[in-house]
């Protein structure tokens, strides 16, 4: 069996995740190549498709937004993500156990006494006028039947798993600051989410698992699971076991792949790439050794954006008055640092209202 090394698994990651060369493909369909982005802080998508798409404009995906062809929704892990419309309504049902488990391990002490399936019938009935309301609003009628619950829990249990939703634009718009206002996902998107598979079998499991492999593939069972936050789907690897192609890692584990997808030879040459704050990049992967390593893999669950150099992540990022300041992980080289600088420049002038491409580069460690 095939064994790739590091390198090449970086390279492929690269290459899936459009960051290996820029791609002049349509913001919908690059969405929907990515299974979704990672989104709770809301201008951070913007980030993720600028350093992936060629002349990447922002006003295409907060058109999108507005016109109900990508969502914002609780999805992956539980986390705020930007899928497409078509995938949010597909992918629901199927995470459904997860979002209920998660949100139970954070309030199990004080969801205890409430019935989950009374509460998601008063929090639709709540939502039913189709009126957008933050979480607070939606857990204010619902604290009078369940008093000892507390509002926080009850509106996350609703909103984050009982109930899919949609959180609504100006959220989520280029440029823009707005609260989080949700409303029925059916109300929104004209239609209910489809139902599970009434048969047994997991036709959306063997979908995720496809999309997943084409956009972060080569890649483990445990790297699909810490992607989605579902458990490993295995219904649906070993539906589709036949037609894909199976590699080992440096430590031996068995990575599945789609046969016709990239996997560029380790030594092609990869360009600096920011990424925003929790960039699926790297939280797409239970074992991130690829792209990070082990003593800054604490960096990608804090929300830190980071800077790739030569497909790693070797630096942090902010920006700030409008200049991008970058805080290397190491040393950087000369020619290193004049490639970091570039690609700062043009992402200050990106992010800016001013036209700045005003980059300062901090000291480096040691």
């Amino acid at each position: 069996m095939t064994v790739l090394d590091t390198r090449a698994l970086n390279r492929a990651t690269l290459a899936r995740q459009l960051l290996l060369d820029r791609a002049e493909a349509p913001v919908l369909d690059t969405v929907a190549h990515l299974g979704g982005l990672q989104a709770q802080e809301p201008q951070e998508p913007f980030v993720g498709l600028w350093s992936r798409l060629t002349a990447f404009d922002p006003s295409r995906l907060s058109d999108l937004l507005v016109r109900r062809r990508v969502v914002r929704t609780h999805l992956m892990r539980r986390t705020v993500h930007l899928v497409t419309a078509d995938d949010a309504l597909a992918w629901r049902a199927r995470h459904d156990p997860m979002l209920r488990q998660r949100v139970l391990g954070t309030y199990r002490r004080e969801l205890a006494d409430v019935d989950l399936d009374q509460l998601a019938a008063a929090g639709r009935a709540v939502m039913a006028d189709g009126e957008p309301r933050s979480m607070t609003e939606l857990a204010r009628p619902l604290t009078g039947r369940w008093p000892t619950a507390g509002p926080r829990a009850l509106g996350e249990m609703v909103i984050a798993a009982l109930v899919p939703m949609a959180q609504l634009p100006p959220r989520g718009l280029w440029r823009t600051r707005a609260g989080v206002r949700n409303v029925l996902m059916s109300s929104w998107l004209g239609r209910d989410i489809d139902p599970p598979s009434p048969d047994g079998s997991d036709p959306v499991g063997q979908a995720l698992l496809r999309r997943y492999l084409a956009a972060f593939g080569p890649a483990a069972s445990a790297d699909l699971r810490a992607w989605c936050g579902l458990a490993g789907l295995p219904t649906a690897v070993a539906a589709l076991r036949d037609e894909l192609v199976v590699f080992r890692d440096e430590r031996g584990r068995e990575l599945l792949d789609l046969p016709d997808a990239p996997r560029p030879d380790g030594d092609t040459p990869a360009p600096v790439r920011f990424l925003p704050a929790f960039d699926n990049a790297i939280l797409g992967y239970h074992d991130r050794s690829r792209i990070i390593d082990d003593a800054h893999r604490g960096l990608s669950v804090t929300g830190a954006r980071v800077v790739l150099v030569d497909g790693r992540v070797a630096a942090t990022w902010d920006v700030k008055a409008d200049t991008v300041t970058v805080t290397p992980l190491r040393r950087f080289s000369r020619s290193d640092r004049a490639l970091v600088t570039d690609e700062g420049r043009a992402l200050a002038s990106f992010l800016s209202d001013n036209d700045s491409d005003r980059v300062r580069i901090a000291a480096s460690p040691g």
